[in-house]
């Protein structure tokens, strides 16, 4: 990291990891690889990821308010129990090889696309928010796990929620982006606690690829709100099948 344009590279690539990670998901897998190829070990590379996915989701919950779309305080529950989770995922040490669990990661994401597109469609006017009584404490529990995963390495995880929110709590995909990103930014919060203690953030490099995450994510947010759930849709579909490409055969 001692090239100006590194730092460039960083700014520039946080901006496109931070628009994608805001309407879909999946960002991770082109900012980690990009940080250790700038010479970041893989673990500190994780941790300090974390800074720039921190302000990436401020800024897009702050973006999604500024439109007047907010879920408080369903958002908030998912996200202590997110926490909690992402706490333990943090800690985690997986025994198992990077190309195996790339594939398995692969085929998720292709049933998440085949969810996607053939899941009987919900129309919006139809479409009546599930947040309390059992669907609250169904995703409290299952947002525990979800917290793990996003603890232990988080990529992909948005495609799992945002699918998880529509369809179980029938929120639309517009306000199941702004449950998203306010639950990543607390439960990536309590992750970062743990990289920061354990050595593994290198902060003069977060907070520069944050500057393009927090951009993207701003405008991403505000964006999606504008051109509403037949947008992200198509974008999420895109994004899936990019990220089942790259896990299966470029690893």
């Amino acid at each position: 990291m001692e090239e100006w344009y590194h730092y460039v590279l960083l700014i520039v690539v946080g901006f496109v990891v931070g628009f994608i990670n805001t309407v879909a998901g999946g960002g991770s897998l082109i900012s980690l690889p990009v940080l250790i190829f700038l010479g970041l070990p893989p673990s500190v590379a994780n941790g300090t990821n974390r800074v720039a996915v921190a302000i990436q989701n401020t800024m897009a919950t702050a973006g999604f308010k500024s439109k007047g779309v907010s879920t408080y305080p369903f958002s908030i529950y998912l996200g202590v129990s997110a926490l909690f989770g992402a706490i333990l995922g943090a800690y985690i040490a997986v025994d198992i090889k990077g190309e195996t669990f790339n594939r398995i990661l692969a085929i998720v994401m292709i049933v998440v696309v085949l969810i996607i597109v053939f899941k009987p469609k919900i129309k919006l006017e139809e479409l009546q928010e599930r947040v309390v009584g059992k669907h609250l404490w169904i995703g409290v529990l299952a947002f525990f796990f979800f917290g793990i995963y996003g603890g232990f390495i988080n990529a992909g995880l948005g495609f799992i929620i945002m699918l998880f929110l529509h369809y179980v709590n029938q929120m639309t995909l517009v306000r199941a982006n702004a449950t998203k990103v306010m639950v990543v930014l607390i439960y990536t919060l309590a992750a970062l606690a743990v990289f920061v203690l354990n050595d593994k953030v290198y902060w003069s490099v977060g907070l520069v690829l944050a500057i393009g995450n927090g951009s993207g994510a701003w405008i991403a947010s505000r964006f999606s709100v504008k051109k509403g759930d037949g947008f992200i849709k198509t974008f999420l579909v895109i994004m899936v099948v990019a990220m089942a490409i790259k896990l299966w055969f470029f690893n």
